[in-house]
């Protein structure tokens, strides 16, 4: 509930934060207005009510879902893999769908109308999650070495595929791949948000239902078994859940790192390792820092917006050094 109602309040202050400030109250009466309840103050400032619904509400919103994806496609991927360095953008899974919309977009392909680039992304991050999970197995358990080397060998492969496709577009494809390597909300709207939320409230309403039988697995694979846990379904499942979350995420947006590193494992420590909670919990969290992040790079910087991506990696990154030296340690060593 507090992480519900932290969505909603950073949601509100994102939406009023910016080079045309608007005040909490009048953003809240905005949506009050819009839904038919005349109540609150209208945004006071010129065209305040466009850039409330045109610019920043889209953004908002993509913002809070695609955290919410990541967030619960990291939390997942802890769970069926289990180690606590699995993530979408570690193990190669967002490099994979990037690569997937990036090849959709080069190519102006439009089978699937509006839906191609999330189609297409989903594509690529279900390769190369089936690719991860089989390379990574040994013994009948999944190494956490041999897993963040496979994602080493991933992101190296898609980095090369994505420079191939550069190579091989014009202009407007370039700058579009580089959006996809620099991850950005800049380009929200609500088309986009209407492509990917179902997609990412399909993913999560999935791994939620998961809950029990990822509690089961954490005990181990041989203990699930015998607990009537079909073991290697509950995977194949979870690969396709973390694949159509992956690709809701990076779909509009590119490459945004970490989240799905970072946030569960910082739900784990307030609330513990049950999946019932731990999945939401990361997804509300997940867009917290998301929608944060947002609202910090296109505002730390005067008429300039920093790419999201870059900042979540700045932080990340050493995040992610913490937890492999502290699961390191925990493991005795992997020598």
């Amino acid at each position: 509930m507090g992480l519900s109602v932290a969505v909603l309040v950073v949601g509100v202050f994102a939406a009023g934060s910016g080079q045309v400030p608007i005040s909490p109250s009048e953003v809240v009466g905005s949506i009050l207005h819009r839904i038919g309840l005349e109540a609150g103050p209208l945004p006071s400032v010129a065209q305040g009510e466009n850039a409330l619904w045109v610019v920043r509400f889209p953004r908002v919103v993509l913002a809070a879902i695609v955290g919410a994806a990541l967030g619960c496609a990291g939390a997942l991927m802890q769970g069926v893999f289990g180690n606590p360095l699995a993530e979408p953008g570690v193990v190669g899974v967002s490099s994979g769908a990037a690569v997937g919309a990036a090849a959709a977009i080069v190519s102006g392909a439009s089978l699937f109308g509006p839906w191609t680039v999330a189609v297409a992304a989903f594509a690529g991050g279900l390769f190369t999650t089936a690719a991860v999970y089989a390379m990574s197995r040994s013994g009948g358990r999944t190494e956490v070495v041999t897993l963040v080397l496979t994602g080493v060998a991933v992101n190296a492969t898609a980095g090369a595929l994505l420079g191939l496709l550069m190579f091989l577009t014009d202009d407007d494809g370039v700058r579009a791949i580089a959006f996809w390597q620099l991850g950005s909300l800049a380009s929200a709207t609500w088309a986009a948000v209407t492509v990917a939320g179902p997609c990412a409230i399909l993913g999560i309403t999935v791994a939620a239902l998961l809950a029990r039988k990822l509690d089961l697995l954490s005990l181990g694979e041989r203990p699930a078994r015998h607990l009537g846990v079909d073991t290697e379904r509950l995977r194949r499942t979870s690969i396709v859940v973390v694949a159509l979350l992956t690709a809701s995420a990076v779909a509009f947006t590119g490459i945004i790192a970490f989240i799905g590193l970072v946030v569960p494992h910082l739900v784990r420590m307030v609330a513990g390792p049950g999946h019932r909670v731990l999945i939401p919990a990361s997804a509300l969290g997940g867009a917290i820092v998301v929608v944060l992040g947002d609202l910090l790079a296109r505002t730390l910087l005067e008429y300039q917006e920093l790419p999201l991506g870059v900042l979540t990696a700045a932080v990340g990154g050493p995040c992610f050094f913490w937890l492999l030296r502290r699961t390191r340690a925990r493991a005795g060593g992997w020598g």
